[in-house]
């Protein structure tokens, strides 16, 4: 059995901000062996529940070789990810934690694994290994850039030249509704707001 000082940063983010977001409308619960789930949330009865699994990454913006992108973004991740894990994931949602380098500011991208895979296999095709960098921009948008060979093509999409729905993961930015759903802390038609961009180029 693994004690409570074992979770690593973003088991500890992404627990210490649902506790605090949701308070006595949830418990939090940290398994003691590992199962591909790093946390399970359900509500007081424990009639409902939801598991996750977090994957973090510290801040690469202060050392990205191009600086020109630092007034842009507000912080920059990257994971190795295993193909096969995210498809065989017991997991009901993904989340990726980003945090800028200041440690002023958290960002979470909540999605599930099977919407997950399917976007990466729009241009990550069929590697077993998958590298993915998720940036969140000043104007509140995430965007999936691994891929892009040259620094003009990251520019044009954080700068909103070039859009793509397959690299836009905005709608899961800090999107905790669908688990709320799940909890019955929302009512189910209840939608979050917003507009999707429209596909222009690659």
């Amino acid at each position: 059995m693994r004690t409570l000082f074992t979770i690593h940063a973003g088991e500890y983010l992404v627990g210490n901000y649902i506790e605090k977001k949701y308070k006595k409308k949830i418990k939090l619960w940290i398994p003691s062996i590992d199962t591909g789930t790093d946390l399970l949330v359900t509500d007081p009865e424990n009639e409902k529940s939801v598991s996750l699994q977090v994957k973090f990454s510290r801040d690469y913006l202060a050392t990205n070789d191009a600086p020109q992108f630092r007034p842009l973004l507000k912080a920059t991740g990257w994971w190795t990810l295993n193909r096969k894990k995210i498809a065989e994931s017991k997991a009901d949602y993904w989340v990726f934690v980003l945090m800028d380098f200041k440690m002023e500011s958290k960002y979470f991208v909540v999605i599930t694994p099977s919407e997950l895979l399917k976007r990466f296999e729009k241009f990550h095709k069929t590697e077993k290994t998958i590298q993915s960098y998720l940036w969140v921009t000043n104007d509140e948008r995430c965007l999936e850039l691994r891929g892009l060979n040259k620094h003009q093509d990251q520019m044009d999409f954080v700068e909103g030249r070039r859009r793509n729905l397959d690299r836009d993961f905005s709608g899961y930015l800090n999107n905790w509704i669908p688990i709320e759903k799940r909890l019955g802390l929302r009512p189910n038609n209840q939608r979050k707001t917003g507009t999707k961009l429209p596909i222009i180029g690659r």
